[in-house]
């Protein structure tokens, strides 16, 4: 019976960076992959390996619904994903100036979260405890690629993010499952931010 692993707190340090730096690192690693290869908008896995390197494995969300994919994995990756995420930079939001004013859109852009949902092997993560993972970026660097998700001319720039993340230690050799899924739906208005973004990794550790 496979036990499932409990996630790193929010407030520790894994391989020498904090929590909220490996955040930081998740959007690097997303946002310098092309969109034709980029793993948030993959719906097999087969971009799963994109730009993947050191000790920390990143899975991606979607851009809106559910994408089932095929992964392998190295034995010994710690693995890293986000629920929900989201970040602010000055690229996307010229007319912000500060990052005060960076970190309070990105905040902004999760507050009303209605569902976290994480199984790990059949295994569900408390959504109260998934909120405990809600962290913050510092203030970082972000190079945008040629063809890059955002859909903005390739440059660099700075941004924040925030978002409820899962930060695993390695999982055992073998074949796992992990399926996670936010929402933020708005009831009372018409508002665009309606979104559910849904993953389902069928992973392999070797």
């Amino acid at each position: 019976i496979s036990s499932t692993p409990t996630p790193f707190p929010a407030d520790t340090i894994q391989y020498n960076l904090t929590y909220s730096e490996w955040t930081a690192r998740w959007w690097q690693w997303v946002v310098s992959i092309p969109e034709d290869r980029n793993p948030s908008a993959d719906e097999t896995g087969e971009n799963c390996g994109e730009g993947q390197s050191g000790p920390v494995w990143f899975l991606a969300g979607t851009f809106g619904g559910l994408n089932e994919r095929n992964c392998d994995i190295p034995a010994g990756k710690s693995i890293m994903f986000p629920v929900m995420n989201a970040e602010c930079s000055y690229a996307e939001y010229p007319d912000l100036r500060t990052e005060s004013e960076l970190r309070s859109c990105a905040v902004s852009s999760n507050e009303g979260v209605t569902e976290l949902m994480v199984t790990i092997d059949g295994q569900a993560i408390d959504e109260s405890q998934l909120r405990s993972y809600r962290v913050q970026s510092p203030l970082f660097n972000l190079t945008l690629s040629e063809n890059n998700i955002f859909g903005l001319p390739a440059s660099t720039t700075q941004a924040v993010s925030d978002g409820f993340w899962v930060f695993l230690p390695p999982l055992e050799p073998g074949q796992h499952e992990i399926h996670f899924r936010g929402a933020i739906v708005d009831f009372t208005t018409e508002s665009q931010n309606n979104f559910v973004t849904e993953s389902l990794y069928r992973i392999r550790i070797a």
